[in-house]
């Protein structure tokens, strides 16, 4: 398939703002049960649902550059009983209302207790919103793999693992930034958020090397005969049909070469798993910290732009049996 940077930076910037949100409201919950530092509320909270949003909107603004008709947009909600397409596009800005509310609560401080738990727990209105906000984070990441996950004709993407590789990737992503965001606003939750980006992150690189281990396996289905409907056992194709480009040679063909590919694929395996495991580790140790962390967050961001844009190439539709080879 012919990838679209604008799904690509649609896919990674909301997958950032939804595991920056899971990071925050995981601190949280560790807090709530004495098990991390309490946070001030206001400029922890807040700010990094500020910063969550901003990642969401992004990815948002980035979606309408591959509508043909922008204007139309709504309609795309309307299908939400069989696709998943309509469920990301109901659930995203119901995730971005929630994510926007968790932060006024702990702006202007408004925690009026809920319930208390059996121990004297007290949950309050940011915990409540803040576990709407969980299960619409993880409902948004199933939507989005699912829309690629669901096409069984796109063999490469129809399993499970492209749905466990969103979770885990924008999870990854998400925690790292957490930890560039804490060294600067709440120094006690580094090591936690570090850690957890870590194990994300390698969790990550052995769920996408199952999917390229998967994908390498994968034998086509389809023929040159059964491409044009005839049976005869000896069919050479000289050429694509057309005498230039056309619809078909564009949107479902990368047009780079196997070895391109191949290129992309070791660079985002470095890139989006290895390179920011070492940087977060190197970073513990207290040299240049804040520094590293960054870098770490930028050179994973950049991988998984790499990694988006390889899981769309690597997609083989079948009418590229027809179109795309030339004797």
């Amino acid at each position: 398939m012919h990838p679209a940077f604008s799904v690509i930076f649609l896919t990674t910037l909301i997958g950032v703002g939804q595991g920056l949100f899971l990071a925050l409201f995981t601190a949280q919950s560790y807090a709530l049960f004495d098990l991390l530092p309490k946070q001030d509320g206001h400029a922890f909270y807040a700010h990094g649902s500020l910063i969550a949003l901003l990642f969401l909107i992004g990815g948002l603004v980035a979606s309408f550059f591959h509508l043909g008709r922008p204007e139309r947009a709504w309609r795309s909600a309307t299908q939400w009983r069989t696709s998943w397409l309509s469920r990301e596009v109901i659930v995203l800005p119901a995730f971005m209302g929630t994510v926007f509310l968790y932060g006024i609560a702990h702006l202007f401080d408004f925690k009026p207790v809920v319930a208390t738990l059996p121990g004297g727990i007290a949950i309050d209105l940011t915990v409540v919103i803040g576990a709407v906000g969980w299960v619409l984070a993880f409902a948004l990441y199933v939507c989005t793999g699912m829309i690629y996950a669901c096409l069984r004709f796109l063999r490469e993407w129809h399993s499970s693992l492209t749905v466990i590789n969103y979770i885990l990737l924008g999870g990854a992503s998400g925690f790292t930034l957490a930890t560039v965001f804490a060294a600067a606003a709440a120094p006690d939750l580094v090591r936690f958020f570090a850690g957890w980006a870590a194990i994300i992150t390698l969790l990550g690189l052995v769920s996408r090397a199952a999917s390229l281990v998967r994908n390498a396996r994968l034998k086509p289905k389809s023929t040159l005969q059964s491409a044009i409907g005839i049976k005869h056992p000896k069919i050479v194709q000289k050429a694509q049909g057309f005498m230039g480009s056309s619809f078909n040679t564009r949107e479902f063909f990368h047009g780079k070469s196997v070895g391109f590919l191949r290129s992309i694929k070791w660079i985002f395996l470095l890139l989006a798993f290895v390179v920011p495991a070492l940087l977060l580790a190197t970073a513990l140790t207290g040299v240049g910290a804040l520094g590293l962390m960054l870098i770490a967050f930028v050179v994973q961001y950049l991988g998984l732009m790499a990694e988006r844009w390889f899981f769309f190439a690597q997609a083989n539709h079948p009418q590229n049996l027809y179109y795309q080879a030339i004797g």
